[in-house]
């Protein structure tokens, strides 16, 4: 069996091997098993009930992670997208007033779309018609947002008061001074070149967050998973496909597609595996799994789902290849039954890992040519609108509808591919619908 893995997921072409991908995988697993309690806390203000959405977000994960590792043979993690859930829960219901079930109805939708969009290669069409410096930008932003993510769950930066925003947390309380000490072990660690530094730091801050009462040490380390029968076929097509409610599909199949794009495209940078042109090879495998995962997530009862900026956690561990994917998803499938265990590895404890693989994703930025205002200014839009609007997809949408905007104004409108100005025009349209309220 360990022949088989070595020869299917080609460690010796990706110069990896199993203790690698292994302390990848955990890596990665640990950095984003939040997800277990958060997504399913997010949406239980939608009404969506929350043991079985705990259990939707479990299988979902898995479903998905399994198809990036076993297909696409890439090493990143597939879950419930964060901010998605969060519109769909407190817009789309809340605020909009629809039910959850019609909410899982668009999600089903636009996971429909993306399976006949990537079968048909229409999605690779269209990323590969985004010009190099918004590639870069999109490694940049989410570098500069999963820093700037790191830094708020860790409480070093909390939100401020009206003429400050943000503002930085109070440095002489136990949790924030575990966390900086969660960098510092991780960034020493690499400077001394330890193999998993990331992963020992996250381990190693964790029990120093049971030693000074930071996190609470779980009562119970196993249970059985929750019945997924409240959620599962739950969605409401027939109400969802009204004229009314087709604003809400646009925008979250726009939200789905820029993610995706801005994770695949940003991760695989910091990865190496972009050729030349700045493409990614087969890039419509990793898609069709995030395409099916988003669809099987409607099924069982959860938000939309693809490939998680975390997974740059577990590429700079090591990880090279699908099996990294794969121990992702086992590891996922073993929270059924350890849940009360897995998801006690607090925030000052994967925050620091955030922060460090933010600052390595900033390398690229030197790549964008910063000497002409109309490749320099979508690229900024791009990276500074996903930290400041804490959304990826509102800024890699700025950065589609700038790009053609000034390259038009400069009378460059030929260095505009046809594709992009399809992705303008889409990214147009979801900044007009988009439920701002």
């Amino acid at each position: 069996m360990g022949n088989f893995f070595y020869r299917y997921f080609e460690f010796e072409r990706h110069g990896t091997s199993f203790r690698k991908e292994i302390v990848a995988g955990v890596t990665t697993f640990l950095t984003m098993s939040y997800i277990i309690i958060v997504n399913p806390k997010i949406l239980e203000a939608a009404g969506i009930p929350f043991e079985a959405s705990m259990v939707a977000t479990i299988l979902t994960a898995a479903f998905g992670t399994f198809l990036m590792g076993f297909y696409a043979k890439r090493p990143f993690a597939i879950a419930p997208y964060m901010g998605e859930n969060a519109f769909v829960a407190y817009t789309v219901v809340i605020v909009l007033g629809y039910t959850w079930q019609m909410a899982l109805a668009a999600i089903f939708i636009s996971g429909v779309l993306f399976v006949l969009l990537t079968a048909l290669k229409l999605r690779r069409w269209l990323v590969e018609s985004v010009p190099e410096g918004l590639r870069y930008s999109f490694s940049v932003g989410i570098g500069l947002f999963m820093t700037f993510i790191g830094l708020n769950s860790t409480g070093i930066v909390t939100l401020g008061v009206p003429d400050a925003p943000v503002k930085i947390g109070d440095v002489t309380t136990a949790p924030v001074l575990i966390a900086i000490c969660g960098f510092l072990i991780i960034v020493i660690l690499m400077i001394r070149r330890i193999p998993g530094a990331i992963l020992i730091g996250i381990l190693t801050t964790t029990v120093l967050a049971f030693i000074f009462d930071v996190a609470a040490v779980p009562e119970k380390w196993m249970s059985a998973p929750p019945s997924l029968e409240a959620t599962l076929f739950q969605l409401d097509l027939t109400n969802a496909l009204s004229v009314g409610f087709a604003a809400v599909i646009l925008t979250i199949f726009i939200m789905v597609f820029v993610d995706t794009m801005g994770t695949l495209i940003g991760v695989s940078s910091r990865a190496g595996f972009l050729d030349e042109q700045g493409n990614l090879p087969e890039i419509e495998k990793p898609m069709m799994a995030d395409a099916l995962a988003t669809t099987f997530a409607s099924l069982v009862g959860t938000t939309t789902a693809g490939a998680y900026i975390e997974s740059a956690a577990g590429v700079e561990a090591g990880g090279r290849s699908g099996f990294t994917a794969v121990v992702v998803g086992l590891l996922f499938l073993v929270a059924l039954f350890f849940a009360p265990f897995l998801t006690v590895v607090p925030p000052e404890a994967y925050g620091p890992a955030l922060i460090v693989v933010g600052f390595f994703m900033l390398e690229p930025i030197k790549k964008i040519k910063l000497d002409d205002p109309t490749e320099l200014f979508p690229a900024l839009a791009v990276i500074i609108l996903m930290s400041f609007t804490y959304n990826i997809g509102v800024g890699i949408t700025a950065g589609f509808v700038l790009y053609p905007l000034f390259k038009l104004a400069a009378g460059r409108q030929r260095e505009v591919s046809s594709g992009l100005w399809v992705l303008g025009l889409l990214s147009l349209l979801f900044f007009i619908f988009y439920p701002y309220s």
